[in-house]
């Protein structure tokens, strides 16, 4: 009896405990005092970027130029007086050869290369060095100093051309790689985030024409213009083309040519020998809050047309002066800046979508973009 009630009082407890804290620890792990292991698909990031860096590596290049500059070689010269004696004379001048580095990136298989208009501009001689240890004399495509970007051919098998991604998509704060070749050193990968999207460079000389630049702090140095700004598959974003800092080298600042303008402009330039920008027909001007408070507009998004041309794209979809245009293709325009930077994406032929206010009223039209004519006439 005794034995019974011990089992009764004591052990059968004590055993109904210890069952419930093994099953509590199975529920509740925290509760052993250490911190489990996460399952591994809860890491974020990568461990190493090398993935990427062979995706991308073997479509950058070595960029190598050569121009034949003037030379004046007797000491006299210049002295006005024996300067103007050896101009009537005639004499000879010696020439120097000046080089220049740079970056391109392999966009086709068939050899079109992408790089800066500032790194080829004005070369004699244009040598490509792939990074398989391959050279190639190049074939000057085109360039638009505008853009800051030049298209180059050459004529080799084999290629590795690099994959497009989606800059349009990018976000700040995403992790990127910049592949070029700075102080000709070979090729080198340096790695940062995206700072900043749609950047414009007020009087920076390069890429005039372009108010959406992706800013990124990946070191990028003499050298490395031209070459490649991937995301962290592998995949092209930009073309690097410009840093932030007078002594010219990379202080945390550098911008890059968003990939879907490059190629645009590439088509053009292969296609008709110019970049031939999308038109709508409109001259418009930013908002400021007093003409928001003076036209009772809720906000400062957007520009105002002042003008529309007769028979251009605008004045067939409908549109009028003092129509506040706000979103094309549902991506706002903001001070305009953004809106500039989308048509510079666009071709002739190209049907938008147009989001604009009238009246108090949102109202949205599609239409077709053409080339700019000759001579134009407003409406009003």
């Amino acid at each position: 009896m005794s034995q019974n009630r011990f089992l009764q009082d004591w052990a059968l407890p004590a055993l109904i405990g210890l069952a419930m804290a093994a099953l509590l620890l199975v529920i509740f792990p925290q509760l052993r005092g250490t911190n489990p292991a996460p399952p591994q698909e809860d890491w974020q990031g990568p461990v190493s970027y090398a993935q990427a860096v062979n995706m991308a590596g073997p479509a950058v290049v070595n960029i190598y130029t050569r121009m034949a500059l003037p030379q004046r070689q007797h000491p006299l010269f210049n002295d006005p007086l024996f300067r103007r004696l050896f101009d009537n004379m005639n004499v000879p001048q010696r020439e120097r050869m000046q080089s220049n580095l740079g970056s391109g990136v392999i966009v086709s298989d068939n050899g079109y290369i992408l790089t800066n208009h500032h790194v080829v501009d004005q070369a004699d001689a244009i040598v490509i060095l792939l990074a398989d240890g391959r050279e190639a004399q190049a074939r000057m495509v085109g360039s638009d100093a505008d853009f800051d970007l030049a298209v180059l051919k050459i004529e080799l098998d084999n290629l590795t051309s690099i994959s497009v991604g989606e800059p349009e998509s990018a976000q700040v704060g995403d992790v990127v790689l910049a592949i070029g070749n700075p102080f000709g050193v070979g090729q080198t990968v340096t790695q940062g985030i995206i700072s900043a999207k749609g950047r414009h460079l007020e009087n920076s000389g390069t890429g005039s024409h372009l108010q959406n630049f992706l800013q990124t702090d990946a070191a990028v140095n003499p050298g490395n213009s031209g070459g490649a700004l991937v995301d962290s598959r592998g995949r092209l974003l930009g073309i690097n083309t410009s840093i932030l800092n007078q002594s010219g080298y990379s202080g945390g600042i550098s911008f890059a040519i968003p990939a879907n303008i490059a190629f645009k402009v590439m088509q053009d330039i292969i296609a008709y020998g110019r970049v031939v920008p999308g038109w709508l027909g409109i001259e418009a001007s930013a908002i400021s809050p007093q003409m928001a408070k003076e036209f009772n507009l809720l906000s400062t998004g957007g520009v105002m047309i002042t003008a529309i041309y007769n028979e251009s794209p605008a004045h067939n979809a409908g549109l009028k002066p003092g129509d506040v245009i706000t979103h094309i293709d549902g991506l706002p325009i903001g001070d305009g800046k953004q809106g500039e930077a989308t048509m510079a994406t666009l071709r002739p032929g190209d049907t938008i979508s147009i989001t604009f206010t009238r009246e108090g009223q949102s109202h949205t039209v599609e239409a077709t973009v053409s080339v700019k004519p000759d001579t134009t006439t407003p409406v009003e």
